[in-house]
């Protein structure tokens, strides 16, 4: 379907975004129902999503906050974790970057994977786009997720303050990070990453106020950047050989 207004860019964006609710919604009921066994009421467990908004840095802060780690740890953590957000927000700038402040300040409040990805290939595939239109389609991806989110966000915590703590839920939270984790593995340099960050994570268990965890995604990072330079070398170097044989 074409896009000709604003409203049919956005709308576009809806849809396109809609089937993110099977994974939105499944998490934020998770999120909900952790954040009470963590100690959080509703309304506290809905001020964390409505404030935070980002799925991966709200289950790291749960995490420590259940450790009991600092507030300065939980912090920076869930800043680390959320570093990717930085750079989808460079790469959007320049079909976003010229519209009006507020626009951009809540672009950026609802930058997320999924607006992100399906935002890029929409904007790359039609550049005919104009900025208006852009702009329309990136708020459509989330019109249906973000409010999916804090709903189950609602619900989760709801019924998770009706779950006896003897069920003990604190296993949980691992495994949703392994189900967010999985799907992000899409290229040698991404598993490098990952498998450098657990090998340091290990030993840095011992290091005070769950360090380890910041220090192994560091780690993680650089080991990961270092792969994608050492590929695309190889990459150039077998070019190179090829054009020359």
């Amino acid at each position: 379907m074409a896009i000709t207004t604003t409203k049919s860019a956005f709308w576009k964006g809806f849809r396109d975004g809609a089937p993110f609710m099977l994974v939105s919604g499944p998490f934020g009921l998770l999120f909900g129902v952790l954040a009470v066994e963590a100690g959080l009421i509703v309304p506290e467990a809905m001020v964390f999503s409505l404030s935070v908004f980002a799925g991966s840095a709200q289950f790291t802060a749960l995490q420590l906050m259940q450790e009991n780690a600092p507030l300065v740890i939980i912090l920076i953590s869930a800043l680390a974790v959320n570093l990717r957000v930085a750079m989808y927000s460079a790469s959007l700038t320049p079909y976003l970057g010229d519209a009006p402040l507020w626009q951009r300040a809540c672009a950026a409040y609802l930058t997320v994977d999924q607006s992100y990805a399906l935002s890029i290939v929409q904007f790359e595939t039609h550049p005919q786009m104009t900025l208006p239109q852009r702009m329309a389609y990136f708020f459509g991806t989330n019109g249906c997720v973000a409010p999916c989110w804090m709903l189950a966000t609602f619900v989760g915590a709801l019924v998770g303050a009706q779950i006896p703590a003897s069920w003990g839920l604190d296993f949980v939270l691992p495994l949703a990070f392994l189900a967010m984790i999985g799907p992000m593995l899409r290229t040698p340099a991404h598993v490098i990453a990952c498998f450098t960050a657990i090998l340091t994570a290990l030993p840095a268990t011992a290091l005070p106020y769950n360090l380890g965890l910041i220090v192994a995604g560091l780690v993680g990072m650089m080991a990961g950047a270092q792969a994608e330079v050492w590929i695309e070398k190889r990459r150039e170097n077998r070019v190179f050989a090829k054009d020359t044989a």
